[in-house]
């Protein structure tokens, strides 16, 4: 072989296993979406309230590995959905990293699970370790974004009672985010979504702490936990074509009627209302953002409630470098869940209230 043809085949060869490489690249077996980091190995954690971990898989075995990450030991809960069926909620027990089997129950040649977290933030990290299944390619398919800004009612917190009844077991054991109203009217949309929530959490002051010793959701907003910690900030990737925020329930709270609380302060809930929707334009610049009231509260509160949140928005009457934001009022609603908060029928209702007004908000991007 001369010189040249040796060229020649070293050049090719060199194309071919560049090409193969870049082919090995491009398959996805997971695919990822909310608050969550990725430890190396396949390894994730689950951060925020409804992150989750989908792929594919052939074959009939699937078992997924899990462990409840926090500064102590204590369980948590996943829900899961295996091709397109909601299977329910999986209890992670404390302790080390465990395998939990998938029961399979369709003959089918390719089958899709989506493991959600169903606790929120606050709660500590889920840890994806792995799965025993036969991975397959899986494609994201490119969806109009929404994220929802919240608190408790925004976790799905109370909301599942079907196993653990009200009043027992542990504060979060009836949290299910899969079932909040941010994801049942995201999936009722076909939009990706993301959930930044707190339970308790205020724009001035939480429900039971006037902004001394706890953070309000302008200081924890910026954090990839959702926590004081400055180490790990979140990246922002997921770039919404819309934010809704349902912040004001805990700020006009009476607390736990022990410890002292001060009238509600309409000029600082408002000012610290301003000063976070510019928080959020600085991340997500093009997005729509929409303000909700609170289902939880109603009468005259709900009447000063809306009235702070008209003078936010003409706050920036005269913004022309982003949309115009939105107002959407719930109707008056008997939470039926733990709390005082809205069961997953209820959440349902919700998601059926915001629909034509989100869906009408999507369509004019």
């Amino acid at each position: 072989m001369n010189f040249k043809n040796k060229y020649l085949l070293i050049f090719f060869l060199s194309i071919s296993i560049g090409s193969a490489q870049q082919l090995v690249q491009e398959i996805q077996v997971y695919d990822y979406a909310g608050r969550m980091e990725h430890l190396g190995n396949n390894k994730t954690t689950l951060i925020g309230s409804a992150s989750s971990i989908s792929f594919n898989f052939t074959g009939a075995k699937c078992a997924v590995s899990l462990k409840s990450v926090d500064s102590y030991e204590h369980h948590n809960y996943v829900s899961l959905v295996l091709d397109g069926d909601y299977i329910g909620r999986l209890k992670v027990e404390k302790g080390e990293t465990k395998s939990y089997p998938i029961t399979i129950s369709r003959d089918l040649k390719e089958h899709n699970l989506t493991i959600y977290k169903a606790t929120e933030a606050s709660n500590g990290g889920i840890l994806f370790d792995g799965t025993t299944a036969v991975l397959s390619e899986i494609k994201h398919i490119k969806k109009k974004k929404i994220e929802f800004i919240g608190n408790s009612i925004t976790c799905g917190m109370g909301n599942d009672t079907k196993e653990i009844p009200c009043g027992t077991g542990e504060w979060y054991d009836q949290h299910n985010a899969y079932w909040a109203y941010g994801p049942i009217l995201s999936r009722t949309l076909n939009a990706d979504y993301l959930l930044s929530s707190v339970s308790g959490i205020g724009m001035y002051r939480n429900w039971n702490d006037e902004h001394k010793d706890e953070a309000i959701m302008p200081d924890v907003y910026e954090k990839l936990y959702l926590n004081k910690n400055d180490a790990k900030p979140y990246d922002f990737k997921f770039q919404p074509d819309l934010v809704s925020i349902c912040l004001g329930t805990n700020d006009l709270s009476d607390g736990d009627g022990v410890k002292p609380r001060l009238p509600f302060n309409e000029e600082k809930y408002v000012s610290n209302y301003i000063k976070f929707i510019k928080t959020v334009y600085k991340h997500s610049p093009n997005a729509r953002i929409v303000l909700l009231n609170s289902p939880m509260v109603s009468g005259e509160r709900n009447i000063t409630l809306v009235k702070c949140l008209k003078q936010v928005i003409a706050a920036f009457k005269k913004d022309k470098k982003h949309k115009k934001i939105a107002l959407f009022e719930y109707q008056p609603m008997q939470p039926k869940g733990c709390g005082s908060h809205p069961d997953i029928e209820d959440h349902k209702v919700m998601a059926q209230q915001l629909e034509s007004f989100f869906k009408k908000l999507l369509d004019e991007k």
